[in-house]
């Protein structure tokens, strides 16, 4: 690898150039959690302000000929939202960012903005402000400003003894993004969670009131997710294959592919699903699922084992 000084985005990687930036920025008295997290944290008068950003590039995160403009704007809105419900927030206030080739259809952005909209809408928030810009590609910056009525629950409060719990579908949108990787359209189940992801918007603050004691959005895999949690946390995380049901279309899917289609579950993402860890089982809310256990140590783990693609979706 070229020395740090020399090294390309696609060389240090997504987690790699965080850590980096990190460095560089300050906070000040009013910001609790900063970058590195699923969403900052700021402080008011009665409760926290929570604030995250995200980016969506054409022919990286989606494709025009895959979903439509108004699909585009309900995950551009869907996988922002989910970050602040990953706080045991709700979000608020959204500003959008749209930078567009010349030729873009006008018709094109206001579908897609009646899709943002009608997804903002599922949870109360709105649209704020943004901006618009001539660009080569196509190009959406989402931020989003949420509330938390409690204390934000944060990725670093795992401990050993915890039990790991999951809600919300996982391993739908993966599927479909197989599916339509191999220019089918069907099980259309599973291209319709791709194109439009149903995160559980109302298992953050649930999760939250129950004591969950870290929290996360699985966005970039489970497996994936699980390791932010075990690295922030200082611990092991051990997640156990038996406690999934595979759900028919992607039994389909894997059968159709000769894929396993745990791998879907496991290491998929975009459905927006939350990952939490609780005290113990007695306190997991109704709707989740305990899927692993919290341990001593370092790292993730399938059953006591290392898993094949244990790294997941990433952005570079």
């Amino acid at each position: 690898m070229a020395p740090a000084s020399d090294a390309t985005l696609g060389e240090t990687g997504e987690f790699g150039l965080i850590s980096q930036l990190v460095d560089i920025f300050e906070g000040d008295e009013h910001v609790l959690v900063g970058p590195g997290d699923d969403a900052a944290v700021l402080r008011i008068k009665h409760g926290h302000v929570v604030v995250s950003t995200d980016l969506m590039v054409e022919g990286r995160h989606f494709r025009r000929d895959w979903a439509d403009a108004a699909d585009v704007g309900h995950r551009a809105a869907a996988q922002n939202l989910s970050d602040i419900n990953a706080m045991g927030g709700t979000g608020r206030h959204l500003t959008i960012g749209l930078a567009a080739p010349a030729d873009l259809p006008v018709a094109w952005a206001l579908d897609f903005a009646r899709g943002l909209a009608e997804e903002c809408a599922i949870v109360g928030a709105t649209v704020v402000g943004g901006d618009v810009t001539r660009a080569d590609e196509l190009v959406i910056a989402v931020t989003v400003i949420g509330q938390c009525t409690q204390a934000p629950v944060l990725r670093s409060g795992a401990r050993p003894g915890d039990v790991l719990a999951l809600t919300g579908r996982q391993g739908w949108a993966a599927g479909g993004l197989a599916v339509l990787g191999r220019g089918f359209r069907s099980p259309r189940v599973l291209v319709e969670a791709y194109r439009r992801p149903e995160p559980p918007y109302a298992a953050g603050r649930e999760a939250a009131e129950a004591g969950a004691t870290s929290l996360i959005d699985v966005s970039d895999g489970l497996l994936s997710e699980a390791g932010h949690i075990a690295e922030a946390s200082g611990v092991a995380v051990d997640v156990r294959r038996g406690s999934f049901d595979i759900p028919e279309p992607l039994q389909a899917v894997g059968a159709a592919l000769g894929a396993d289609p745990m791998q879907f579950i496991l290491t998929g993402g975009d459905d927006h699903s939350l990952l939490a860890t609780f005290p113990d089982t007695a306190s997991v809310p109704a709707g989740w699922q305990v899927v692993g256990e919290v341990l001593e140590g370092e790292g993730v783990t399938v059953d006591g084992a290392a898993y094949d693609g244990l790294t997941g979706w990433t952005h570079f």
